[in-house]
């Protein structure tokens, strides 16, 4: 028998909002501009802008308007989990478009017989994700630019 590795990708824009969301996280609870992100991590601004936008949406982070104005996290990171920002960029965590409830989003679903089978699967993998915070994803975050002052200070 083969065994076939079952691999799925985040799309580029979920791993930058990690990237982004956990920076903000080193910060704690201090508003932080767009720009200020941006360099911090090494993503375009215009990313980070439409990031903090969509994650605004979700109530991830919260936008804070005027002359101190910026974005900050909408709660600490220890209950922010790695599957809420999957969601908020991506939709529904699944495998397969048979996920829990669907109707109508396979054309074979009627004949098949993994029909429901799926929602195991899809179930196991949204309780892994939203076992892993934001504040277990920040751990061992290194801001973009503090590698070499780090690598030098353990020679």
């Amino acid at each position: 028998m083969d065994w076939v590795l079952l691999m799925f990708r985040l799309n580029r824009l979920t791993d930058y909002a990690v990237v982004v969301m956990a920076q903000m996280s080193l910060r704690g609870d201090k508003v932080r501009t767009a720009p200020q992100i941006s360099q911090d991590t090494g993503v375009p601004l215009p990313t980070v802008a439409k990031l903090l936008n969509a994650l605004a949406r979700e109530n991830l982070v919260a936008s804070h308007r005027g002359a101190a104005g910026g974005y900050a996290l909408s709660k600490p990171a220890g209950e922010i989990t790695v599957a809420e920002i999957i969601q908020a960029l991506e939709g529904p965590i699944a495998l397969t478009a048979c996920v829990d409830g669907s109707v109508g989003s396979c054309e074979s679903e009627t004949l098949c017989p993994m029909r429901g089978n799926w929602d195991k699967v899809n179930r196991a993998i949204r309780h892994a994700l939203s076992g892993v915070t934001l504040a277990d994803m920040a751990l061992t975050f290194v801001t973009f630019g503090d590698l070499p002052e780090r690598e030098s200070r353990a020679v």
